[in-house]
């Protein structure tokens, strides 16, 4: 009886059964003529039930008092069971209410995407995964987390409260557990997403999901992929090999660090970077098109009508990103494509006029050293110098100015920079004044992790309204850049006018909701994303266009061609500030007028 709602059900079933099976012997026994004019056994058996189950059925019966006794017996013990019967369905029903409410039920979906553990990350995933699957009829993604249900959807509904076609689901459960992962139907997934928990420890609860998600059976035909992000370097070996050979884990922590320390050099990288990894505006797509076969990689550059070529994948998987501009494009590639849609890709049927009075097609400046100012220290500090080692001249100097001296980056020895420390308060004006800001080319402010992360994003924001106020004092002499927590501060931020703003956070999300979507852009981002080879790169316009000549899209795209390099897009100076793009233009129409100045960059795929 203590197996719950059906066993009770049954045993009550039986009871009916011997009360009406013992009513119906008696009958038969102990009275002849009621027992005929009833139709014998079968209709004393019928009228057992009926009695037992209805009590007002007996208000019409007729016959000796032995025949009135059994059929009141029966009738009474029919009370007692019904009664119990209304009792445990009603107890069960409210206990399954209630597993349904705690989001403890097994979840019945096909083609979902499994979002495992809970974190500010959460609402970011679930808006890219409802923009992505805006075309699609129906989707479906669910969140398990060891948290109350309620209180996770209403969350959800708070910071996302247009879901489109998307259904979010939430279940309570501690991914874990093997049998609360089970609640999410991982075997007809389509993929599971492993978030990155905040916390020291986060990456050993990353690390044993991806054990249990690797070791398990799984019973469906194809196994869903898996993505993860885990936010120590030091962790990523092992966490990969966890993951297994179909796994896809991102290092968080060096795609920070690649970030802050290009984005220094080569300032808005962060809003065109955000674009190509949102599913809002510009995304990165693999599609074959066979009648480039022959081409060279340059002559297809002029041949799409929608959509702009950055690279191509060959037949065996290696991925050529902004590779030399007379590599033959052979049957059986895919080309590597910045679109709206993969719907919106298309070849044209005649190439765009180039204005080639327009082209300037300038080489750049000389490299030359430079002098940058990093304030602030914290666990990416030590590896941002490292990186920033590797881009720069020979002779540049860093300063890191924070309250305690860094000595486990003063100790390293370095190849192109010279490494120093100033005592410095970041929220002290008096301090920061008192570095000689006009002597820098560049500065970086980074996050505090000693304090919360809104307390941090705070902080930030009073050393930006420092900085930029000596700034304007001083004439413009330097550039800033600076980490953010949350994305939405960086909107409060915006008032400071700082050059860029690097939200780690949120680029890592969205690069997992991408490889999510579609893990065959693992080795295209990776490479696009890797210091060797091309990256990405925002040189100014008059490298490529005469200052005020009227051109078009198509233009800069030879003009960059020319240069050894793909354009993708570009960055109005005056726009820098404005939300959400922040001036950023990317796969514009080729054949519209364009005319870029002063303070305007064109983003290319460079190798330097």
């Amino acid at each position: 009886m203590d197996r719950g709602t059906p066993a009770l059900i049954g045993w009550l079933a039986l009871a009916s059964l011997l009360l009406i099976t013992s009513i119906t012997v008696l009958v038969v026994l102990s009275t002849d003529e009621e027992t005929e004019a009833n139709g014998g056994w079968p209709g004393v058996a019928w009228m057992s039930m009926l009695r037992t189950l209805d009590p007002g059925t007996m208000g019409g019966d007729t016959g000796g008092p032995v025949f009135l006794g059994l059929m009141l017996t029966a009738t009474i013990g029919g009370i007692f069971i019904v009664s119990a019967l209304i009792g445990v369905l009603t107890t069960g029903l409210d206990n399954r209410l209630q597993q349904l409410r705690k989001g403890r039920s097994r979840l019945v979906e096909h083609g979902h995407t499994i979002l495992l553990g809970w974190s500010e990350q959460v609402f970011t995933v679930v808006a890219e995964l409802v923009e992505a699957n805006q075309s699609e009829r129906r989707s479906c993604v669910v969140v398990l987390a060891d948290r109350d249900k309620v209180e996770m959807e209403d969350q959800i509904r708070l910071r996302v409260p247009d879901t489109g076609r998307t259904h979010v689901i939430c279940r309570s459960g501690n991914p874990l557990k093997r049998a609360d992962l089970e609640l999410v139907s991982p075997d007809t997934a389509r993929a599971v997403m492993v978030l990155p928990p905040g916390g020291d420890d986060g990456d050993t609860g990353v690390i044993k999901t991806l054990l249990l998600l690797n070791n398990r059976t799984w019973s469906g035909r194809r196994r869903p992929h898996v993505v993860a992000a885990v936010q120590d370097s030091g962790n990523l070996s092992v966490a990969r090999l966890a993951a297994g050979e179909t796994g896809l884990v991102i290092d968080a922590e060096d795609f920070a660090v690649r970030l802050v320390a290009q984005s220094h050099r080569q300032t808005g990288l962060s809003a065109v970077c955000d674009e190509l990894l949102s599913f809002v505006g510009n995304e990165i797509y693999l599609r074959p098109e066979p009648s480039l076969t022959g081409m060279t990689y340059g002559e297809a550059l002029h041949w799409y009508e929608l959509g702009v070529p950055i690279g191509m994948r060959r037949t065996d998987g290696s991925v050529l990103v902004n590779p030399p501009m007379d590599t033959l494009i052979r049957g059986g590639d895919s080309m590597v494509v910045v679109a709206e849609d993969d719907l919106l890709i298309r070849l044209a049927e005649a190439t765009v006029p180039v204005v080639r009075t327009a082209i300037a097609c300038r080489p750049g400046p000389p490299p030359v050293p430079d002098r940058t100012l990093l304030i602030g220290w914290n666990s990416r500090g030590p590896k941002i110098v490292t990186l920033l080692d590797q881009l720069v001249r020979p002779g540049s100097v860093i300063d890191i100015a924070s309250p305690r001296r860094p000595a486990d980056a003063l100790a390293v020895p370095r190849v192109s920079l010279t490494v120093g420390h100033r005592p410095c308060t970041p929220t002290s004006r008096r301090s920061l004044e008192s570095l000689g800001l006009g002597g820098y080319q560049h500065i970086v402010v980074l996050s505090d992790e000693t304090v919360p992360p809104d307390l941090a994003d705070d902080r930030t924001l009073v050393t930006l309204l420092h900085l930029r106020d000596i700034e304007v004092r001083l004439g413009d002499p330097y550039s800033i850049v600076t980490e953010m927590n949350d994305d939405c501060n960086r909107e409060i931020a915006q008032v400071t006018k700082a050059d860029d703003f690097i939200v780690s956070t949120k680029l890592v999300c969205l690069l997992l909701t991408q490889l999510a979507e579609n893990p065959d852009l693992y080795d295209v981002l990776s490479d696009l994303f890797d210091p060797a080879g091309s990256e990405i790169y925002l040189k100014p316009a008059a490298r490529y266009l005469r200052p005020g000549a009227r051109a078009n899209f198509a233009t800069v795209i030879e003009a960059a061609r020319q240069c050894g390099e793909t354009a993708i897009g570009y960055r109005l100076g005056a726009l820098s500030d404005k939300p959400p793009f922040y001036g950023v233009f990317l796969n514009p129409p080729r054949g519209a007028a364009l005319a870029l100045g002063e303070g305007d960059h064109v983003v290319v795929l460079a190798e330097q």
